[in-house]
């Protein structure tokens, strides 16, 4: 009966100390003290570390580049406006830094014409093809039939004639 005795007192003093078997805790009176504080990560810290990696390529700044823009696969543009330029041409790196935006190829097009690659012009080509079964090229021939009205058809071969 001692033994059953003991066993039940302990029983007590372990809930009574520990809180019972149903609740674990952590941290309290008589826990194990944390050797060493979590170091939180700043994006300053980042920045700081790009900044020396640049450094160590060695870029320079290019000044007076008003917009880049950024082609994607899949028909996007990522315009920068005013961005923040730099290149290291021995490394083959160009950093391209500041606001930008994600846009639509079909919604810049009138300013980029000139900007765009053999792989771009063959999606406006697509883009053209989708665009006219909607009915915007019939119109376009109806109007140039107008025009025509006033004008004579060439007969003869004017090279000849000179």
């Amino acid at each position: 009966m001692a033994d059953a005795e003991m066993l039940e007192a302990r029983q007590r003093m372990i809930a009574k100390r520990f809180g019972g078997a149903s609740q674990s805790r952590t941290g309290g009176k008589g826990s194990v003290r944390r050797k060493k504080k979590a170091v939180h990560k700043t994006a300053t810290s980042d920045d700081k570390k790009l900044g020396s990696t640049l450094k160590k390529l060695g870029v320079t700044n290019i000044p007076a580049i008003e917009e880049v823009n950024l082609f994607t696969n899949d028909g996007k543009v990522v315009h920068f406006s005013n961005p923040k330029v730099q290149a290291s041409i021995a490394a083959n790196t160009y950093v391209v830094s500041g606001p930008n935006e994600t846009k639509q190829l079909t919604d810049m097009l009138p300013g980029i014409i000139n900007q765009l690659g053999q792989d771009n012009l063959e999606h406006i080509k697509a883009i053209a093809d989708n665009l006219q079964p909607g009915g915007a090229a019939p119109a376009v021939e109806e109007e140039d039939d107008e025009g025509d009205d006033g004008i004579p058809d060439l007969v003869d071969n004017f090279e000849e004639a000179a």
